[in-house]
């Protein structure tokens, strides 16, 4: 889905030129398709007509809906219950709650351009869109279920007025209203067709109706308080246990107050419950849940970041100056048996009682019509982003000036069925949860943009930090749970399930996510603690660089490799023949896509890096230098082997070898692989190496103190096949230097290397059924039991499980032999090299066809049927005449063997240190 930019907000008036400019400026060009959605949005909002200013969009309906049921309904049930004290309390922290969340969404709405969904559009473009759908939906039935809460708070306060008592005695004539739950449901079924015709019709008709209710809250606000001042003392008649007492309204009078400082929970007279601090802050906290009303409306809004922060911190604290005015005069008026028993006492005693009734039933009406209005801007935001394919499609509808009429229908209908729960406090505990948890995610959001330390999170409205957001976070949960665990604990399960399914669900967007922003401080972060000073060969682990030429030739290496790695870097590298200077653009920049599709596809933890060079030999030096950072280095190479084979195409059919565990590649996932990848040679010309530059490269690894690893025969290895035998799995290890029989050395670097990753690939999981075997050459007549316990003893210092075989080979050796040996002083210069000492043999003379040819029949007689064997690769000769020489040798020793790994070590990668 493509969105418009977050850095640049531009009006929707301007050119299709001037907006391709500008998101050429923010990073690039779009694509058609998304470009295509973006102009019909474009023409769609320019059919809205006006749009609404900060006053009318968002500080009246933030103030209706924080008013709403609470300022009239509520305000003498909190003081009853909870004494000012602890009332004065609730609403501070209520109000700290919801002020660390108004911080949070002025960052955000400050930070770029707004569209339709409020909250829902901040989350998911911050979080990303699993943890932004997840939350949009919460939000969406927060609201819903917050319309519902009001349509039942004006039910009860129109039965309060006009309905009949409950025991059928009307001691007024304008009590002529049936009382029942099917009276009352049908009751609130007429309210919320009217608030639904309402919202039909649009924002504006909306924002219109909303500031002439405004006015007549404004008028009754103001009665009120004067009539705190005016009338006289009443009784007025509450219901009591039964029958009916009076209740006092004292006027200003010290006692009153003295009562009514402190709580006395008793139970609710319209629900029959037991209160408690919970249960009366769940239903005063709806008074403060309307901070979003405003954020909902950021579709229609002229300027979305000017006015939500200037608007919504304008009604917060206008709401909060009355909550406590009201609370504080209250408290000294009226006393407590009066608050507890008549929640629209304030009717009673005002110096005309109609007028109170008319202003709660405007200000509930507008708070459900708010929130009516403010979840189908949600619901049909979440349809436009495509979260949930073709469940939502349908509320992506709108009429000819805008309006998501489908989204209307679609919430008035879940409005409806809320209804059927009867009362105001059932759902009141269950809406506040919601809320908290949106509130939660917003500060959230804010949170990790502030600690992602973008550069491009430079909200204009700078009056907040990470320890708010934090305080947000806290408060919230907190106040969830002390609220009603239960519901704290389903609301967050059912979000963490809404999490799973768009995760699986949702096709791949455009939003930018705020977790790959984080994950970057961290690695970034870690990486610079990571210090290669402090390396220690306990903790030492593979670091592999493979090289690639053609992908769809070595995918069951790549997967091979993949297993080797033990948590360790691995990097799949390739070098692309070019100069750029000659080249108008980087070749490389549209095949990352290509070779990351590859990587997802294998199922791998790999990371790709490709280099443009003159030649084979410069692209891997390359590789070698710059792949990793820090103490992520490739610390060892991995290189095909190379012969006369040509390559066979892998995962380009529908046989059985399709069917590979490495990927589970569709015949749809090998043409796509055909198409991003050229074609394969077909004959033993056009390579893009030489020998000798292949052998090159291999030295220029051993300069640079890297390991070195040859692959050869992984074209016909079958991983899935292999892995599903349970029984006959070996891994064959071959530690001597078969290339310098002379040289009986099992304990040098580069044999324990071998070691070392043979027991890795042991340790992996799928590799756990298979069997080391070590193959331990010895001469006929010097067969004893010494070397093999001093193998034993080594074996179980280094904790590794392996079988040992002794292999006779005085008749190979024999023909070593047989050739001529150097002289005394050349054998002398030899041993002074030190590690050169198992090196190729700078007289090529010492190793002849037959020696080898016996070698290779060797291996093949006493290594039968292994999964993969592990040879001693010798150190490039330094002579490099020898270079052709040394490779027809490595290709003779291994000729026929199946899947083999040539390996030459020269880290030291074992321990028998605790």
């Amino acid at each position: 889905m493509t969105e418009r930019t977050p850095l640049l907000h531009y009006r929707l008036s301007c050119s299709v030129n001037e907006a391709e400019a500008v998101r050429r400026v923010a990073g690039g060009i779009e694509q058609e398709r998304g470009s295509q959605r973006a102009s019909a949005r474009r023409k769609q909002s320019d059919q809205r007509g006006p749009r609404l200013t900060t006053f009318f969009g968002v500080v009246i309906p933030t103030l209706l809906s924080m008013f709403s049921v609470v300022v009239f309904l509520r305000i003498g049930f909190v003081v009853g219950q909870a004494g000012l004290y602890q009332g004065i309390v609730m609403f501070i922290v209520a109000y700290i709650i919801i002020s660390m969340t108004v911080l949070s969404v002025c960052a955000i709405s400050t930070n770029g351009a707004l569209d339709a969904g409020g909250a829902y559009y901040m989350i998911s473009r911050a979080l990303g869109p699993e943890f932004g759908g997840s939350i949009g939906i919460m939000f969406f039935f927060a609201n819903v279920c917050g319309s519902a809460l009001f349509v039942l708070g004006l039910v009860e306060s129109i039965m309060d007025t006009f309905g009949i008592s409950p025991d059928n005695i009307s001691t007024d004539s304008a009590h002529v209203l049936p009382r029942s739950y099917w009276w009352e449901l049908l009751y609130a079924t007429g309210i919320l067709l009217l608030c639904l015709l309402v919202c039909m019709v649009g924002a504006n008709i909306y924002a219109r109706a909303t500031f002439i209710i405004f006015l007549i809250v404004i008028i009754v606000l103001a009665t009120v308080f004067i009539s705190f001042f005016a009338v006289k003392p009443t009784s007025v008649p509450v219901p009591f246990n039964g029958s009916t007492v009076f209740a006092n309204f004292t006027g200003f009078k010290l006692s009153t107050l003295q009562g009514n400082l402190m709580p006395h929970y008793v139970v609710d007279y319209t629900t029959g419950t037991m209160m408690s601090f919970a249960t009366v802050f769940a239903v005063m906290f709806n008074g403060c849940t309307g901070i979003m009303a405003g954020s909902n409306m950021s579709g229609d809004l002229k300027n979305p970041s000017y006015s939500i922060p200037r608007g919504t911190i304008t009604a917060v604290v206008f709401t909060y100056i009355i909550y406590n005015l009201l609370c504080i005069m209250v408290a000294c008026t009226c006393d407590r048996l009066l608050l507890q028993n008549d929640y629209s006492f304030m009717r009673d005693i005002n110096v005309w009682h109609p007028i109170v009734t008319i202003g709660i039933y405007s200000s509930t009406l507008s708070a459900a019509m708010s929130n009516l209005i403010g979840a189908s801007r949600i619901l049909y935001a979440l349809a436009r982003d495509d979260l949930f394919g073709k469940v939502l499609s349908p509320a992506t509808k709108t009429s000819s000036s805008g309006n998501p009429w489908v989204a209307v229908l679609i919430s008035w209908f879940l409005v409806q069925l809320v209804l059927f729960s009867g009362k105001l406090n059932t759902i009141a505990g269950i809406v506040t949860i919601f809320f908290l948890l949106v509130y939660a995610a917003v500060d959230l959001a804010c949170l990790a943009l502030e600690w992602a330390s973008a550069p491009n999170f430079r909200p204009t409205f700078r009056f907040f930090t990470w320890h708010t957001c934090l305080l947000g976070i806290v408060g919230c949960v907190v106040m969830m749970f002390l609220i009603n665990p239960i519901y704290a604990s389903a609301s967050i399960a059912f979000m963490l399930l809404l999490l799973l399914v768009i995760h699986y669900m949702s096709p791949t967007s455009s939003w930018g996510y705020i977790s790959q922003a984080l994950i970057f401080h961290q690695v970034r972060k870690y990486l610079l603690m990571l210090d290669v000073r402090k390396e220690h060969v306990k903790f030492w682990r593979p670091q592999v660089l493979l090289m690639v030429a053609n992908p769809r030739s070595c995918m069951e290496l790549i997967s091979f490799i993949n297993d080797i790695k033990k948590s360790g870097l691995y990097v799949l590298g390739h070098v692309e023949l070019g100069d750029l200077g000659t080249l108008p653009s980087d070749p490389l920049q549209p095949l990352y896509d290509s070779w990351l599709m590859l990587v997802d596809k294998l199922n791998i933890k790999a990371f790709v890096n490709l280099t443009l060079a003159g030649s084979v030999r410069q692209g891997v030096q390359h590789l070698l230098c710059i792949s990793g950072l820090g103490g992520m280095r490739p610390n060892t190479l991995v290189l095909g082997f190379y012969d006369d084979c040509i390559p066979q195409e892998e995962h380009l059919n529908t046989s059985s070898s399709v069917d590979t565990s490495v990927s589970g590649f569709s015949p749809e996932d090998s043409e796509e692989l055909q198409m991003n990848f050229p074609p394969l040679r077909t004959t033993p010309e056009g390579k893009a190496l030489s020998g000798y530059e292949y052998v090159s490269i291999l030295s220029d690894a051993v300069k640079m103190l890297k390991n070195i690893i040859l692959a050869r025969y992984f074209s016909n290895f079958d991983r899935k096949l292999v892995l599903a035998r349970k029984s006959g799995l070996y891994i064959d290890i071959w530690p001597l230097n078969l290339m310098r029989p002379d040289s009986s050395n099992y304990v040098d670097t580069s044999s324990l290397f071998l070691l070392q990753l043979g027991c890795i690939l042991n340790m992996v999981r799928t590799w756990r059924h298979a069997k080391l075997r070590l193959f331990l050459c010895v001469e006929v007549g010097r067969v004893n039991q010494g070397p093999k316990e001093k193998l034993k003893q080594l074996l179980a210092k280094l904790r590794i499980k392996a079988s040992i075989e002794m292999v006779p080979w005085d008749s190979v050796v024999a023909l070593h032999w047989h050739k001529q040996l150097p002289d005394a002083n050349q054998e002398e210069e030899e041993e002074e090299e030190g590690d050169f000492v198992n090196s190729f043999p700078s007289n090529a003379m010492r190793i002849s066809d037959e020696y080898l040819k016996a070698v290779n029949a060797m291996i093949l007689e006493h290594s039968s049927a292994p999964v993969v064997r592990f040879l001693y690769l010798p150190r490039p000769p330094a002579d490099t005449s020898l270079y052709p020489t040394y490779l027809h040798h490595l290709d003779l020793m291994t000729r026929g063997l199946g899947p083999t790994l040539l390996i030459h070590g020269l880290s030291p990668v074992t321990s028998t240190d605790l």
